[in-house]
């Protein structure tokens, strides 16, 4: 079976898994989500059982059907046979609270259950460790199979033949079976009473947890399950937020374009926290404050990394995983992400717009205060020293850096919300003193980044080249959405950069020649441009377009290929869930105007 992104995640914001459209487990990591894929068929090329799957199959399977069980992260497929039989697979990490806190244990639940006919089933569970290099050793007991190897030891409970599993024999599904994967830990009752009972309370956290989203009048659906992905994209231990769930994922079709993304980027959490924020959920943000609190407190005087491990780890050197092929055969397999080591100066602006609600938000347990407010000016004056010099950028070009005009506007940010800061806590003299600061920075972007030949701000200072990144300026605040230069830059980037009715990060070759597909999220910065300059109908309407390229659960991955529109990259991207949120809360009409 050719690997596909026509997938379904479940989580609970301590692990992950994706589903495809025939219930099988094609990626998982242990015990959290940028470990090792104990199930890593979705990067196992032709060989993908060999890298680990956890499979639930129907005999003489003809076709399925998913969805996901309500507003929630609990996943149903329903698989039926050429014979008139038919199971349902109910999929899901239990989430709830309890004792006072929330229950999010290291385990998958999975609830097997005959619908119609007499289905036979096979249930394969075939796990590997290190990457798919080995496999773990088993052993089993009367309702239990346990795996060990790596540092880690895990068990799956069950109310299914344990020798049917073992033996991988086909047998008749006469009545429903549970099988909770999770820590080397008996249970307390039966299998099947416990899954029931950690469904029930699952899907009862996720009603409860979309109730309180403040959602805009249209799009809805759309909206509250690219929210209920943002939070499955969280790692709650620590409040880190992963820029994807996948590594390596080509962008494009063997591209070498292969990336691990199972990490936090400071600027694309940011970007997450504030969608959410728009939804009015407040606890992921202070999560994620208490984990830049501590990155804060790591970096000192070193200065910041463009992105960080789920604890805050810093060394994050990039392997090649040589025992895995691949998505469909398309290597390397890497692990770890050398951009760590990249100079980004946004990554200044990202932490001070990150911490910039805590000071403003009264709904907040831990209020920013001048204690904080003085742990930033560091920050602030670093990026104050570097937002005119070379770097990376926001798209990571690892063969050259140049002054990056998002880079510095970013940077612009911090100085700019630390002026406001500084004013709301009183200090008038710390206010001009940022004030002043910003100004500068101001006027110097203006001039350096405006190119009149071009009619557009461009990627770089002195550089005609053109980055969709500055679609963007206005929704940071550096310019407004009605100047001339803007309207220009929007109309410009679209002519220049437009791919059918989709947009590209650039065209310029990089490290890997030029791109092939459509940065997903590019679109969606080109849709609120778009409405940010007046051109609502034509928003909307792209809006819509770029909505019907989502897979069959509503999720994206980071791009797009803008003549079939096959997904590509890494997956889901929050990036992307991210866009679903910006678009539709801008969009949308009020609750008052439909009403």
């Amino acid at each position: 079976m050719s690997a596909t992104l026509d997938l379904a995640v479940v989580g609970n914001c301590q692990v992950a898994a994706l589903v495809d459209r025939m219930a099988r487990v094609v990626w998982m990591c242990l015990p959290r989500p940028d470990g090792d894929p104990v199930f890593g068929a979705l990067l196992g090329g032709e060989a993908a059982a060999g890298a680990g799957e956890f499979a639930i199959e129907l005999q003489g399977a003809r076709e399925s059907r998913q969805r996901y069980v309500g507003h929630s992260a609990v996943l149903e497929t329903v698989i039926m046979d050429g014979s008139g039989g038919s199971i349902r697979v109910t999929d899901f990490c239990p989430r709830f609270s309890a004792r006072g806190r929330f229950f999010r244990p290291v385990s998958l639940v999975r609830i097997v259950e005959p619908l119609s006919g007499r289905p036979v089933v096979r249930l394969r569970l075939d796990p590997r460790r290190d990457y798919g290099r080995a496999a773990p050793e088993r052993s089993w007991g009367s309702s239990h199979l346990r795996f060990s190897g790596g540092g880690y030891t895990w068990r799956v409970t069950t109310d299914a033949s344990v020798q049917a599993i073992v033996e991988e024999r086909a047998f008749v599904l006469d009545r429903g079976v549970t099988m909770l994967l999770g820590p080397d830990e008996p249970l307390e009752q039966s299998v099947a009473r416990t899954g029931r009972q950690f469904l029930e309370d699952t899907l009862g956290y996720w009603q409860e947890w979309v109730r309180g989203l403040a959602v805009p009048f249209e799009w809805q659906e759309p909206v509250i399950r690219a929210a209920i992905t943002l939070k499955l994209c969280t790692y709650e231990d620590t409040g880190a937020v992963l820029a994807a769930l996948t590594t390596s994922i080509p962008e494009a079709p063997s591209s070498g374009r292969n990336w691990d993304y199972r990490y936090c980027w400071l600027r694309d959490a940011y970007f997450v926290i504030r969608a959410l924020n728009r939804l009015g959920t407040t606890r992921t943000m202070e999560s994620f404050l208490h984990y830049i609190d501590n990155v804060v407190a790591q970096a000192g005087e070193v200065g910041l990394q463009p992105l960080y491990g789920l604890s805050g780890e810093t060394g994050l050197t990039e392997r090649v995983a040589e025992s895995l092929d691949g998505y469909r055969g398309m290597g390397p397999v890497r692990v770890g992400n050398q951009a760590y080591e990249q100079v980004q100066h946004d990554v200044y602006g990202s932490l001070v717009l990150a911490l910039t609600q805590s000071f403003f938000d009264s709904r907040l347990v831990r209020q920013g205060d001048a204690s904080l407010f003085r742990r930033l000016e560091p920050f602030g004056e670093r990026a104050v020293a570097l937002y005119d010099t070379p770097d990376a950028g926001i798209w990571e070009y690892r063969g050259r850096k140049r002054p990056h005009t998002f880079s510095a506007v970013m940077c612009w940010a911090a100085a700019d919300r630390l002026a406001r800061i500084a004013a709301a806590l009183g200090l008038e003299d710390r206010a001009a003193y940022w004030g002043s600061r910003a100004e500068t920075m101001h006027a110097r972007i203006l001039a350096a980044a405006w190119d009149p030949a071009v009619g557009a701000f461009t990627g770089a200072f002195g550089h005609p080249s053109l980055d969709s990144s500055c679609l963007l300026l206005a929704e940071l605040g550096f310019i407004e959405p009605t100047d001339p230069r803007f309207v220009s830059t929007v109309e410009v980037i679209r002519r220049e950069l437009g791919e059918g009715r989709l947009l590209m990060r650039y065209r310029e070759e990089d490290d890997f020649g030029r791109p092939d597909t459509a940065f997903t999220v590019c679109t969606f910065w080109y849709i609120n441009a778009l409405a940010a300059i007046g051109r609502r109908e034509e928003a909307r309407e792209l809006f819509e377009f770029v909505l019907s390229k989502r897979n069959a659960l509503g999720l994206l991955s980071e791009d797009l290929d803008p003549a079939s529109g096959e997904l590509w990259g890494n997956f889901p991207q929050t990036y992307s869930m991210v866009g679903i949120v910006d678009c539709a809360v801008r969009l949308s009409r009020s609750w008052e105007e439909a009403l």
